[in-house]
């Protein structure tokens, strides 16, 4: 018989799976492998995949019962945008710490959550720690170290910084957070919240890191929900996450992601102000109202210019 693991459980990693198939034994693996002094487990939820993902989950469930622990859905739940997703993966998060890695990402490290969770045991100011990760171009079958390499020897943020780079710093599968700093009803206030919105209600409770090590895989695919969308939807899909952040808070830090999320429009500009000139002209005035005239116009001009987009001027 074997003996049941007493030791604390410190992390749930949060597992969303949909039509993983081709990937999803690379992500159960980077859970598997971790090398911890403490319990951790992984909540792989299945969203009614039509693929053989369950199978698999119900592999890797046998072999590994303490770590792995399903959830299968009949119905998805992600695409009834009514909160159920969240509601049913909190309910079964019990850690001090959460993780996330999505069934098509995976992690590289056997160290991973040891390193992280030691960051965070020993610094209590920091609220949130990421680490530097590879990004698999699963097409080209080519694979980069993230952003080429700029933070070799990591960084540390808080939110007025993350904000002001107006560049996506990480990316979930790298994500170490405090359970206890996040309050349910505080965070069911923004609409529409994304990984961006998670970071930016952390990041008002405390610090962030990115430690240097590269430790996860990003793969980009065509079945990638997010990856596979027209940029002018998901530029449309950032507004609306920003906006409803900016409904919240109303005050600089959030009207700067809105800036943000229309800085680079560059060539799509136009079409994309045909399609949601409306979106665009209540973005435009929060910034006006925010941040002032200088910043409005510096953005208005920045956002439809296409030398910027080919040349970088």
């Amino acid at each position: 018989m074997v003996e049941k693991d007493s030791r604390e459980l410190m992390v749930t990693i949060r597992c969303l799976v949909y039509n993983h198939e081709p990937y999803l034994r690379q992500c159960l693996d980077g859970f598997v492998m971790q090398q911890t002094n403490f319990r951790f487990e992984a909540i792989v939820h299945d969203d009614a995949s039509t693929d053989g993902s369950a199978a698999i989950i119900r592999e890797y469930a046998a072999k590994y019962p303490d770590i792995i622990k399903p959830i299968y859905e009949t119905e998805n739940q992600y695409s009834k945008r009514d909160g159920s997703l969240s509601r049913i993966i909190n309910a079964h998060t019990h850690g001090k710490y959460v993780a996330y890695c999505e069934g098509d990402d995976y992690w590289s490290d056997s160290q991973k959550l040891q390193k992280q969770v030691d960051f965070l045991e020993t610094n209590p100011d920091f609220v949130l720690c990421t680490h530097r990760f590879y990004i698999l171009n699963d097409d080209a079958q080519k694979i980069v170290e993230d952003w080429n390499g700029r933070f070799k020897d990591g960084v540390e943020f808080d939110l007025e910084s993350f904000i002001s780079r107006k560049y996506w710093l990480t990316q979930p599968l790298t994500f170490l957070y405090r359970y206890g700093v996040w309050n349910m009803e505080e965070y069911r206030q923004y609409k529409n919240a994304k990984d961006v919105t998670l970071i930016y209600y952390l990041l008002k409770k405390g610090k962030g890191i990115m430690l240097k090590d590269l430790m996860g895989v990003y793969r980009i695919h065509k079945g990638g929900v997010w990856q596979g969308a027209d940029k002018s939807k998901r530029i449309k899909v950032d507004i609306d996450t920003m906006k409803a952040i900016y409904d919240v808070d109303k005050n600089k830090y959030s009207a700067l992601l809105l800036r943000n999320s229309v800085y680079n429009l560059g060539y799509i500009g136009f079409k994309f102000l045909r399609k949601y000139y409306k979106d665009y002209f209540q973005v435009s005035k929060i910034i006006y109202k925010e941040l002032g005239f200088m910043v409005w116009a510096k953005t208005l001009f920045h956002s439809f210019n296409v030398f910027h987009t080919y040349f970088g001027y």
